[in-house]
């Protein structure tokens, strides 16, 4: 059967899978990226968890994988295949796709993880049948992809996506990007855990403990929550009025409260929206699957390229 080895690298573990050409998880794995022993050792890792999914597919399958898509985090080169800086893994200037491609014998592709990700919810999740899709996975950070026509725009240097850092509160929270007011200090689920810590004086409060009280009435809970909700459409609108998408995708953990999130974001951004066009607002489809279907869709889409090996290099 003819397949695919997808990856998607996290801060602490990896996922992996053999995807089907009808986007089927043949196939499923976890490992950890073991990042405590550096960043050689992850490479390492990444290297060797790919050939075992390869190993896998010649065993199950009776055929080696076409090809390979990894979707890992941090600034990325796609273009060049190089995962240029992740903080938390702490590489630097990592030929990915090369050493990747080098070690399955098979063409490569490299992408980020939230533009992956989108790539998946665009195609074959949410955001499936709209010509233009915004993607936004609400987590520890925030993060978004820009869908056009069946593929996610990287931007002229791969930063494109990034509402993370769009400023909504001017003058307010500093952010590690070096702005101030940066939206994922206000929405991102880690903002919101540190808000309803405070509110609480407990250290261990987190964003799904405030959904929680949320759900059931408690006041402070409400303002917390509204808060990040407020400060959640403020960044959304901005990016709408930018790419006018004709669907907004809200993903990454905050997203797991359901109703509790989509209803008060759904009023809120319509209260703002003036002359633009309020574009479905829906929850991600795919959940935790969508890095590696995004993966093994960055492999297919090699294998329908004119001439796949010239990603290899």
């Amino acid at each position: 059967m003819r397949h695919v080895v997808a990856l998607d690298v996290g801060g602490t573990g990896m996922k992996a899978a053999l995807v089907g050409e009808d986007g089927a998880l043949l196939h499923r794995a976890r490992r950890p990226t073991g990042r405590e022993h550096g960043p050689e050792a992850v490479v390492g890792n990444i290297l060797g968890f790919a050939a075992e999914l390869r190993a896998y597919g010649v065993e199950h399958y009776g055929e080696p994988a076409a090809a390979a898509g990894l979707a890992v985090p941090g600034i990325i080169d796609e273009e060049q295949g190089v995962a240029v800086f992740a903080a938390n893994l702490g590489w630097r200037d990592v030929p990915l796709r090369a050493l990747v491609a080098e070690r399955l014998g098979m063409p490569a592709a490299l992408g980020h993880d939230v533009r992956t990700g989108g790539l998946a919810e665009g195609r074959l999740g949410a955001g499936r049948g709209a010509d233009r899709f915004l993607f936004v996975a609400l987590g520890t950070g925030i993060a978004g992809a820009i869908g056009l026509d069946g593929r996610v725009e990287a931007g002229a240097h791969g930063f494109a996506g990034e509402i993370g850092h769009v400023v909504v509160r001017p003058g307010g929270l500093a952010c590690p990007c070096g702005q101030r007011g940066c939206l994922e200090r206000y929405a991102s689920a880690s903002a919101v855990g540190s808000a309803w810590a405070a509110v609480r004086e407990d250290p261990g409060a987190d964003a799904a403990g405030c959904a929680e009280a949320v759900a059931s009435g408690d006041p402070d809970a409400v303002r917390v929550w509204q808060e990040a909700v407020d400060a959640l459409a403020d960044g959304l609108v901005t990016a709408l009025t930018l790419l006018d998408p004709r669907t907004l995708i809200i993903g990454g953990g905050l997203a797991e409260a359901g109703d509790v999130l989509f209803r008060p974001l759904r009023d809120a951004v319509r209260r703002r929206v003036t002359f633009q066009k309020t574009p479905a607002l829906v929850p991600a489809a795919l959940g935790d699957t969508a890095g590696c279907l995004g993966a093994g869709l960055l492999a297919r889409d090699l294998l329908d390229s004119t001439d796949p090996s010239e990603v290899t290099a």
